[in-house]
Parts: structure tokens; C-alpha cells; sequence
């Protein structure tokens, strides 16, 4: 048995750039202070949907309310100026289209002395000018993948990440953690989330998350090479997935549900919309939901709770469980 998602026609990428210095002439900088990377395919693309670039005052950006950290939200918005590079290209043409806006946005903060973020993973991007800068080759551990980690139960006496003197047991005393994706969206991909674990399990639910994203995105990205590239105004195809999802020869999760293509508005995050077309929107079912297999929860530092374990199994086991994703 398969299951399906829609695969939008075009994704778009938003990088922030915020400093303290005046922007004065950013095509004095992309592309001809990048990386060698990807300069000639940010030459080509420049003034075209697939890179553009502003420049706002901070007070007058619309990117001031982000969702970020509190200390990076305070560093956003102390700031002075703030360049936004965007990039919308045809879904076929990711990662590289968003490879390119983030070189050029690397360029940008190492010549203005500024800090980048990534509205969609929520977080800043690091540089330095004795780094490497973005790697040709596409690697999701290379900040390309955050996470909303959250406790879904306010009824639980715990604390997230750690166990507190009020009652949470570190061992699975609670099954309220939520973990959700962000990022997936720009190259085309639903999010997942996995949820019904124990808080103090937070770091492991990230481990566990961004292999099976690792393995989605793998498969995803070479159903996209076999693709023409579509013309305007053509339906979303949607993709057949496995149920069964193998990492490293194992059966690692189950997959269920999937994005409806006759649902949700789409996108990534949008300064004045809050999205832009192309993704079905979490809230309205575009989530692809995942369960580990037993062998594969064994395998992980993630101990999971049996369905209704609070009262009649209050063990933890090395199980599917209530792990859903």
C-alpha cells in the first residue's frame, strides 16, 4: 500500500540578513563577492523570481516578527538594516535554486558584518569568513532542517528537555512532547511530526526526525530528477510513497496520511500573509505522519509508551507506540 502528496509547482526560499551597516550597492556584492559555488548560477538568476534582493530600515521591514528565538528576534530587530533575498523557483529546480539564495545572502552578511535567518527553519544561519560557505553538494544537516519542539499537554507537571522536582520522570512520565519539521516545504516535501513521547526525550525525537526527513528528501529529490519540468498552469502530480520506510537496510517507520491536495493554503512563511502558494499548510492536513517500526524504536535512544500505558501499562517499551509523525 502507498501512500500519496501533492507536489506544488514552485517553492520559495526568504533568507535575512540583518546589520548595522547602510546596504548601499548589494550588486556590487552578489555575485562578485560569493563563493565560487554558485556564483555563475547567482549571475544568471539575479533580477529574475529565482533571486531578488531588497533592503529595508528595520523599522519599516517586514520581516520584524519572525519566528524566532527570543534573543534572535531582539538581535533582528535592534539591528538597523535589514536585506532580504528571495528566491520562488519551479520545485524541479530545488535544492539549487535555495543553495543560491543562501550563498548570496552569506555573501551579503560577510560584507555587511551582519546575521543571517531562515524564517522557514526558524533559526539563524552561521557564518564566518574562514568558512567554507555553502557547499555545492546539498546536505540537509547543513541548517537546512529545523524544529519546533513544544509540549502539547499543559496537564503534565513537566518541564521540556529535563525532568523537574514536580513530577516528570525521565524515563517517559509524560507522552506530551511534539516535534514537529521546518524546512522540508522549500524543496517540495510535506513536514512531519512526531508526537507521544516524553519530554525529556526531546533531543532524541530530533535524531529520529531528521533521519526519516534524511530518507524522505533522498527519495523525493530523485523522483524529482526523472521529471520534465512542468509548464504553467498544469495540475500538481502527486507522489507515491512506501508505507514502509527502509534507512540502512531496516524497516524504520510506517507512514500514514499525507497531504490532501484539495486542502490548505499553501506555503512558506510570508512577512505580510503568513504563507506563500505552494505547500499545503500543517494546519489543514499537510503533514506526512510516520510510526516507528519495533525494531527501528529499539534501535533509537527513544523509549515510547504504549497506548493507554498512564493507567494500564505504566512501563515504557521499546515500541511503535504512540510515536506518529
Amino acid at each position: 500500500m502507498r501512500i500519496t502528496y501533492p507536489v506544488p509547482a514552485q517553492t520559495s526560499s526568504v533568507f535575512v540578513v540583518a546589520t548595522d551597516r547602510t546596504p548601499t550597492d548589494l550588486s556590487s556584492i552578489v555575485p562578485w563577492r560569493m563563493g565560487p559555488s554558485h556564483r555563475r548560477a547567482a549571475r544568471d538568476a539575479l533580477g529574475t523570481p529565482r533571486l531578488t534582493l531588497e533592503a529595508f530600515r528595520s523599522t519599516r521591514s517586514p520581516w520584524r516578527r519572525m519566528d524566532l528565538s527570543a534573543e534572535d528576534l531582539r538581535r533582528v530587530r535592534r539591528a538597523r538594516h535589514h536585506v532580504v533575498v528571495t528566491s520562488t523557483a519551479p520545485v524541479e529546480e530545488q535544492p539549487e535554486a535555495a543553495q543560491v539564495a543562501r550563498a548570496a545572502a552569506r555573501g551579503i552578511a560577510e560584507a555587511y558584518h551582519g546575521a543571517m535567518y531562515d524564517p522557514l527553519t526558524g533559526a539563524a544561519v552561521y557564518h564566518c569568513a574562514e568558512c567554507p560557505g555553502e557547499r555545492r553538494d546539498f546536505r540537509l544537516g547543513d541548517d537546512w532542517l529545523g524544529w519546533r519542539v513544544s509540549c502539547a499537554g499543559e496537564e503534565h507537571a513537566c518541564a521540556l528537555g529535563a525532568a523537574t522536582g514536580a513530577g516528570a520522570d525521565v524515563d517517559g512520565g509524560c507522552s506530551c512532547l511534539l516535534t514537529t519539521s521546518r524546512g522540508l516545504r522549500r524543496f517540495g516535501l510535506p513536514e512531519i511530526t512526531l508526537t507521544g513521547l516524553a519530554c525529556a526525550h526531546s533531543l532524541c525525537a530530533v535524531t529520529v526526525l531528521r533521519t526519516v526527513a534524511e530518507s524522505l528528501l533522498a527519495g523525493h529529490f530523485a523522483w524529482l530528477s526523472t521529471r520534465p519540468q512542468r509548464q504553467t498552469g498544469t495540475p500538481s502530480p502527486c507522489r507515491g510513497v512506501a508505507r514502509r520506510l527502509r534507512v540502512a537496510g531496516i524497516d524504520y517507520a510506517v507512514l500514514s496520511g499525507g497531504a490532501d491536495p484539495e486542502r490548505g493554503r499553501g506555503g512558506i512563511p510570508d512577512a505580510e500573509h503568513g504563507f506563500t502558494p505552494g505547500m499545503p499548510d500543517e494546519e489543514e492536513g499537510g503533514l506526512l505522519r510516520v510510526r516507528l517500526t519495533p525494531v527501528a524504536a529499539a534501535r533509537s535512544c527513544l523509549r515510547l509508551r504504549l497506548p493507554g500505558g498512564h493507567g494500564e501499562n505504566p512501563r515504557p517499551h521499546h515500541t511503535p507506540g504512540l510515536l506518529v509523525a
